[in-house]
């Protein structure tokens, strides 16, 4: 019997990629190997189950059992790959070895942790990046009987829809960061402390333009030294300071790896024979895109590769849609920074259009009620990879 296709992860790259490729070849063999519970779920809906007060169990739409039955490929959970060889083209787990005939990287992205957390914090400091983050979170928040005081630290893409979805659930948000607006890397400023002022309507507190210095345990709550000199008690921290690419496996085994994950081509190909890499971790021709739709495509494009018919994968020019209905949100963030960013509208209606020196668009962020032009606007913007 031939080694099968083996992918590594089970994230919405690996299963979408499995989902994609069934649709074209019902018969290859595929192992498809997590390091969690393996459960199907969208990682989207994370970000949106406080609000809906919904338990672990009511995101998962498939139990990994499931997943192996209905795509028909061996689904080994709770299991750790130590190494890859690409020569022999087997995996390294504990003391066995499994040996493969292609390898996807989907091992995805994981939180960045910038500072340390002290030992007696690690039941009520956390990150959220997958579904047995939100299992630990959301037992947290249960077993508190009431609404929470959560920290969270940092006003990026993730920490911007929890502190909304968090608030809607009737929990006590503060945010903090030593930049200046939230969504720092999607929005001009003035755009950004348009979304502030939304939160802070809401009742959230806003602790911008300064560094956490420590978390200490202080009784029952956590104390949150700012670098002003200022601290905040919470039940809860949230860590939401950016995320990196799992790329440590492919980088120990002589893959070439750079700041922005595993580089690969526009067929997803890796430097090392047989080996692609797929979603968060993947690096495509000089583009890391961590989101839904270049996910999607990329998935689809493989899987065609992997059936058979080598096809290169293109990005439009899809914007981001915030998940912050206190004020919506769109952006398409340009891929270089604009000669300027021009703005028209007025309180949280804003439009900003990143231009070059003559004029073009190759970038925009919309909020309120402007974001009903994201798809002109994309229409007339650049692809992300064309």
């Amino acid at each position: 019997m031939s080694a099968p296709l083996t992918i590594i992860g089970s994230g919405m790259a690996g299963i979408g990629l499995l989902r994609q490729l069934r649709a074209l070849d019902a018969e290859r063999p595929v192992t498809l190997i997590t390091a969690d519970s393996g459960d199907n779920y969208s990682k989207p809906l994370l970000s949106t189950g406080f609000a809906k007060h919904l338990p672990p169990g009511r995101l998962a739409a498939r139990s990994a059992l499931e997943v192996a039955d209905r795509l028909g490929a061996v689904v080994r959970t709770h299991t750790r790959v130590d190494a890859i060889d690409p020569r022999a083209r087997t995996l390294r787990l504990g003391e066995e070895r499994l040996p493969w005939s292609e390898l996807v990287l989907a091992t995805g992205a994981r939180p960045a942790r910038p500072f340390a957390i002290p030992e007696a914090l690690h039941d009520r400091v956390f990150t959220i990046n997958d579904l047995d983050d939100y299992r630990a979170f959301h037992a947290a928040l249960t077993a508190l009987g009431r609404p929470a005081r959560v920290a969270i630290i940092g006003v990026g893409l993730v920490g911007c829809e929890f502190a909304n979805d968090l608030t809607a659930g009737g929990h006590r948000v503060s945010l903090v960061a030593p930049e200046q607006a939230p969504l720092p890397r999607l929005l001009p400023e003035p755009l950004g402390r348009a979304l502030g002022e939304a939160f802070e309507a809401a009742g959230m507190q806003l602790h911008l333009g300064r560094h956490l210095d420590t978390l200490e345990a202080a009784g029952t709550h956590v104390g949150v030294a700012l670098s002003d000199g200022s601290r905040l008690a919470a039940d809860l921290v949230l860590v939401a300071t950016g995320l990196r690419p799992r790329s440590d496996l492919a980088e120990a085994a002589g893959l070439a790896v750079g700041d922005a994950g595993i580089l690969t081509d526009r067929l997803l190909a890796t430097s090392a024979r047989g080996v692609f890499a797929l979603g968060d971790v993947a690096c495509v021709d000089g583009v890391n895109a961590m989101y839904v739709l270049p996910l999607q495509a990329s998935a689809k494009a493989l899987a065609r590769t992997l059936a058979g018919t080598p096809t290169p994968v293109a990005y439009g020019a899809w914007p981001v849609l915030v998940k912050t209905p206190l004020l919506p949100v769109v952006a398409l963030p340009p891929a270089r920074s604009p000669a300027r960013w021009r703005i028209e509208g007025e309180g949280g209606d804003l439009a900003a259009f990143a231009e070059t020196e003559d004029g073009r668009l190759i970038g925009f962020a919309l909020t309120g009620a402007c974001v009903r032009r994201k798809v002109e606007l994309a229409r007339a913007a650049p692809p992300l990879l064309g």
